[in-house]
């Protein structure tokens, strides 16, 4: 009897793992397709960024490496990229005269509204026959799932 729950517990956790796999591929596919929607030359990766620091600015470069586990050379490339696209501002760090603060600017800021206002209309058209338990129950065991995985200081 101990051969089967084990079996079907591992039959569970293969199924967990080959969907959040699916998960993982689409986002990748998602956050590619949005970093265009805003501007035809982000990078992906740099959309990341740029949600960051329009949730979380005025930050520092820095900081937002930290949270993002990204090198310093790679931060400031990003942020560079950011500026040249006219989708980051910087200004002086009033605290620190030698650091500089970034936000998202205006542009960027309407831009990444209009992409997130895509994307929940179609969610709405993909998810429509869902009902609000069944996406309140979804997003309770992703919760319960990211909590289960989450590390000290990993910023997730």
């Amino acid at each position: 009897m101990t051969t089967v729950a084990t079996g079907s517990r591992s039959d569970a956790l293969r199924e967990l793992e080959a969907e959040v796999g699916v998960l993982i591929r689409r986002v990748r596919r998602v956050i590619g397709e949005r970093a265009r929607a805003v501007h035809p030359d982000l990078l992906p990766s740099s959309y990341l960024m740029l949600g960051y620091v329009r949730d979380h600015g005025p930050v520092r470069a820095s900081a937002v490496g930290q949270v993002l586990d990204i090198d310093k050379g790679a931060i400031s490339r990003q942020v560079q990229h950011l500026i040249d696209l006219g989708l980051l501002d910087r200004s002086p760090d009033p605290e620190d005269g030698r650091a500089t603060l970034l936000t998202a600017s205006a542009d960027a800021v309407r831009r990444l509204e209009q992409v997130a206002d895509d994307r929940r209309a179609l969610l709405v058209e993909r998810l429509g026959e869902w009902s609000p338990e069944e996406m309140r129950a979804f997003a309770a065991s992703l919760h319960r799932y990211n909590e289960a995985l989450s590390e000290p200081g990993d910023g997730c």
